[in-house]
């Protein structure tokens, strides 16, 4: 039997007794997640102040930002960290073509890609920009994928680390000082609300945040627990310089070059992931699945990583929460479906096993399929799951 460590800090801060946002249909299983006394969550908290913003107004603290960056020789003035997706999609059109920005966008490569996925990349190269791309050491990537699948319960966190640091390394190569995400996916999807009236996020300052963020562990306390306790991690790994991406820049580089700041697109912008699909797709070549994802109803998000379908089902088994219920709570909110709508949709789809690109996700981390069994029951709290029989079952469902 799988025994894993203790390196995943935030779950430890999940309320043992779960309850349902009564606006749409999000858990307090989320981690960072804030209910007020009406139970209603973070996000259609954030939804609703969104009401109160004067867009008009940020409309204007943007271009005054990017004015404050543009270039005054026609060089490269703003990264945009992209993989083809919708958001990034959206992002980088409207600061080329409407704001006349130089953006450089950079792509950190998904664990493998899917057809579509590539597609999208492509397409956005082939409509105005130039990107450059990242693959990994995929020898140590794997090993830290798998590392990250038994002691996160998330083999897509390796991911996740590159994707938010590999565009500041560049940043600092090319000088260019202003970088814009999308959004900052703690106030729109139901995380911490303390940073919603703020533009970026600084590297330096918000340390602890990033630290609650990325599961409240270190690249190089997680290696070292490997180095420790799995045979498939080995002294060379330790001091790979091919780690250099996954990790933060120096302190010191980042102050001296001023570049330090990681600004989002969505405190200008009223984001509405529907509505970026729409301008991906016209502007951009953006194209969705032609068949919808696994465990939920939509087509369009997510879509270039193989190994995307088993990060959204690991939180459904360690939070009960997966796919479906993000899909559908974040469309409550915006109207296009009702609750009654959603809690069907979720009903009908979440927590569905991602048997698509199951064996791909297995060769990728090299592991049997009784070993994957053996880390994701690792990881079924018991204030969420009781077996029955031969079958687990969530003990308390939105109804």
């Amino acid at each position: 039997m799988f025994k894993r460590g203790n390196l995943e800090k935030q779950i430890g801060n999940i309320p043992k007794t779960t309850k349902w946002c009564a606006n749409c249909a999000m858990s307090n299983q989320r981690p960072r997640i804030v209910f007020d006394k009406n139970n209603v969550c973070s996000a259609c908290k954030y939804f609703d102040y969104k009401k109160t913003v004067d867009w008009n107004k940020r409309e204007k603290e943007l271009e005054n930002l990017l004015d404050s960056y543009r270039s005054k020789n026609n060089q490269w003035d703003v990264i945009v960290p992209s993989s083809g997706g919708k958001d990034s999609a959206y992002v980088a059109h409207e600061l080329k073509f409407k704001y006349k920005m130089n953006p450089l966008l950079v792509t950190w490569s998904p664990l493998e890609y899917t057809d579509i996925g590539f597609k999208n990349f492509n397409a956005l190269n082939d409509n105005g920009f130039t990107c450059i791309k990242a693959s990994p050491n995929g020898k140590l990537q794997r090993k830290l994928a798998r590392l990250c699948f038994e002691e996160f319960g998330d083999a897509f966190h390796v991911f996740v680390l590159g994707q938010i640091y590999y565009p500041v390394h560049m940043a600092l190569k090319f000088n260019i000082k202003l970088i814009f995400y999308g959004e900052n996916g703690e106030v729109e999807y139901a995380g911490d609300p303390a940073s919603k009236d703020r533009p970026f996020t600084d590297l330096i300052e918000n340390e602890n945040w990033l630290k609650g963020y990325l599961k409240g562990t270190s690249l190089e306390d997680l290696i070292k627990y490997g180095l420790k306790n799995k045979d498939y991690f080995d002294e060379s790994d330790k001091d790979n310089p091919d780690l250099k991406f996954y990790k933060p820049p120096e302190k010191e580089d980042m102050i001296n070059k001023n570049i330090s700041k990681i600004f989002y697109y969505n405190y200008f912008k009223n984001w509405n992931p529907q509505e970026n699909f729409y301008y991906a797709s016209e502007n951009t070549g953006f194209i969705p699945n032609p068949e919808r994802t696994e465990g939920t109803y939509s087509k369009y998000a997510s879509l270039d990583d193989k190994m995307d379908g088993m990060h959204y089902y690991m939180r459904y088994i360690k939070f009960g929460l997966g796919r479906c219920v993000e899909d559908a709570s974040h469309e409550i909110r915006e109207g296009h479906i009702s609750r009654e709508e959603g809690i069907s949709l979720i009903n009908k789809y979440e927590g569905e096993f991602p048997e698509k690109y199951f064996q791909d996700f297995l060769n990728y981390l090299d592991i049997s399929k009784e070993h994957f069994w053996d880390v994701v029951d690792s990881w079924r709290a018991p204030h969420l799951w009781e077996r029955k029989g031969n079958k687990w079952e969530l003990k308390n469902q939105i109804k």
